[in-house]
């Protein structure tokens, strides 16, 4: 059997395989008792997974006699394929977001505290909006106006590093904006027609694709230390982020984005050396540095 032939799998034993495989790559090791434990089936039929997934990569895996285990083979070549996050997420903190029961990291890690995880009970309204596309009616707390009823629209979750936004037209100022989840009280859906003016494809921010080049600090004197903590290419990095979150992304990794790459402090390690991309862009208010060549005050970002 060829890796072509694994979409002919029922859902249920790619999972089983995509397991076996994960282990494999960041552990070095599965068994059957990995299956067993994690899907709840039984130990022969966990042996068919373990021998179905050496039929599909035979030199991935190895039977260890004396440690009566699996053990990864050199040259070993993943079968799946998964976002740096979802990789993370799953040593951190467990494989699967469909077990019932409690979780275990797969090796030892620590991630920074989070003051603050958005009201699961809130969330779910939320959601249920974002997925229906319909409006909600929501009480919120901004600093700038204490707590008011509002009628928004919102279409996406946002997560800043530090807590989490929902994106959202606010039908009061009739602007698109975040606010940040946890401020959000008494949600209720809302039935009707949303208009094209309220939706996404309305939100020139969120649409507008900004292209960042990022490069090591000029004030760093082993520049090659950053070029390759980051991977960069020829000495840039350059990614594409929407405007609407730019500003954030850039005040999480504390990006210099002053013309003169003037900021000097310790935890500055990079620098935008094209700041011009960011005109127009609202939430550039946020990136450390950086000065709009604009008479116009933009949106500072959530409220």
């Amino acid at each position: 059997m060829t890796q072509t032939q694994i979409a002919d799998i029922s859902q249920a034993q790619q999972e089983r395989l995509f397991h076996i495989d994960f282990k494999l790559r960041f552990l070095g090791t599965v068994n059957r008792n990995d299956l067993v434990s994690r899907f709840g089936i039984k130990a022969a039929a966990a042996t068919r997974d373990l021998t179905q997934y050496k039929e599909i990569a035979p030199r991935n895996l190895e039977y260890d006699t004396k440690a009566k285990t699996y053990i990864q083979r050199e040259g070993f070549k993943p079968l799946f394929s998964y976002p740096g996050n979802q990789a993370l997420a799953a040593l951190c903190y467990g494989l699967g977001d469909d077990f019932v029961g409690r979780q275990h990291p797969l090796v030892t890690a620590e991630s920074p505290t989070q003051l603050n995880f958005p009201d699961l009970d809130t969330l779910a309204i939320v959601t249920q909006a974002i997925h229906q596309k319909k409006a909600l009616q929501i009480q919120y707390r901004s600093l700038s106006s204490g707590l008011t009823t509002r009628e928004i629209v919102p279409f996406a979750l946002v997560d800043n590093g530090l807590r989490w936004h929902v994106r959202a037209h606010d039908r009061k100022r009739k602007a698109f904006n975040d606010f940040v989840v946890n401020r959000i009280a008494h949600p209720r859906v809302l039935n009707g027609e949303i208009p094209a003016e309220q939706t996404r494809d309305a939100d020139i921010q969120w649409n507008r694709i900004v292209r960042m080049h990022i490069v090591p600090h000029p004030g760093l004197e082993h520049p090659e230390t950053i070029e390759h903590e980051y991977s960069m290419n020829d000495g840039v990095l350059k990614i594409d982020v929407r405007a609407a979150v730019s500003g954030y992304v850039l005040r999480h990794w504390n990006v210099d984005c002053s013309e003169t790459h003037s900021l000097d402090s310790p935890e500055i390690h990079l620098w935008l050396n094209n700041p011009q991309t960011l005109y127009g862009v609202e939430s550039a208010t946020l990136a450390p540095g950086y000065r709009a060549i604009t008479d116009i005050k933009p949106n500072s970002g959530a409220e």
